[in-house]
């Protein structure tokens, strides 16, 4: 029986990948070994895709951006090993600004995930259904975002995060900590999830330390990062939020509680 998907003979396939009925793989496209591409797949150029991933139907991987400036550039869309995109995902690639979008290694991607030009999702990040990523957004490490969630553009999300399901995003959301309400705010520690990701109870209680006067001392971001860094022993935890913190472009979001 002759094959009912359509390879380009210009794209470079690795070993033991399997295809399903109706994919369309486009030339300019790299798959590892070991991948499982289900039916109804569209892979465009500029795909490169690692080993180990298994794509559902209805995923559409590598089309161009819906940018307006994008002028035909070429450009990419990376997936990394282990990573699982579930049904009717789209991962645009890239436009001049970047060059690239990236989702990194052992990620899932549940179904109809929006993934924009210029994005960059870390490794082990957990994105839930229907959550929509506008342009050159930036997810780190572990974070768990909650279907349905809409991210503005340039918005950085920070590792070991939790996101409310259906949350509105227009602020940066620092790292290891739980984002909910409307207007979406921080909630206190992602402790469950640290936990989980082996961090241990000393270094979730300095990471508390640090929130408890950024987000409780009833200072302004400016002068809560001054004491932080004045009274609080100098760890890389420290280090970290201060960095992150401090190198907002949207500003962090506000507190809650």
């Amino acid at each position: 029986m002759a094959n009912l998907y359509n390879v380009n003979p210009d794209a470079r396939v690795g070993n033991n990948v399997k295809i399903g009925d109706f994919t369309t793989i486009h030339d300019d496209v790299e798959i590892g070994d070991n991948c499982v591409i289900h039916g109804n797949v569209t892979i465009f150029p500029g795909a490169r895709i690692g080993s180990g991933v298994t794509i559902f139907p209805g995923a559409v991987i590598s089309a161009i951006p819906q940018d307006l400036k994008f002028r035909g550039e070429k450009t990419f869309a990376y997936v990394g090993d282990g990573t699982t995109i579930r049904e009717c995902v789209t991962i645009n690639r890239g436009t001049a600004s970047k060059g690239e979008t990236r989702v990194g290694k052992n990620t899932l991607l549940m179904a109809y995930v929006h993934v924009a030009h210029d994005c960059r999702i870390g490794d082990r990040v957990i994105v839930s259904n229907a959550a929509q990523f506008a342009g050159e957004v930036v997810v780190d490490d572990c974070a768990v975002i909650g279907g349905g969630s809409l991210v503005h553009q340039f918005c950085h999300l920070g590792r070991n995060i939790m996101l409310q399901g259906g949350a509105l995003v227009n602020k940066d959301i620092p790292p290891f900590v739980k984002a909910a309400r409307e207007p979406i705010s921080y909630v206190g520690l992602n402790s469950i999830g640290l936990h989980r990701n082996g961090f241990s109870d000393e270094e979730i209680r300095e990471i508390a330390d640090v929130y408890k006067i950024i987000y409780l001392s009833d200072l302004n971001v400016t002068n809560a990062v001054k004491l932080v860094e004045e009274t609080l022993p100098d760890t890389k935890y420290r280090r970290e939020i201060v960095d992150f913190v401090t190198k907002s472009n949207r500003g962090i979001i506000r507190s809650a509680i």
